[in-house]
């Protein structure tokens, strides 16, 4: 992803969930996809995929069982 589809990317999100300290960070060894953080935690993946000449992302959000609180 280049730097100014991630900005592109950051700022839809941003507005999107109404929070600007959610930011994209590259990955160091992955073109196709950046973490998406909030703060100083880690939320998840953005996948960009290319099919046919259209552009779409993927978010993918990491919770672990024991995060969850007890209901």
């Amino acid at each position: 992803m280049t730097p100014n589809e991630i900005a592109r990317l950051q700022a839809y999100l941003q507005a999107k969930f109404n929070n600007n300290m959610l930011k994209l960070v590259r990955r160091p060894k992955a073109k196709d996809s950046v973490e998406v953080v909030l703060g100083e935690e880690f939320l998840g993946v953005v996948y960009r995929d290319e099919d046919e000449g259209e552009v779409s992302y993927a978010m993918s959000i990491c919770v672990l069982e024991e995060d969850l609180p007890q209901v």
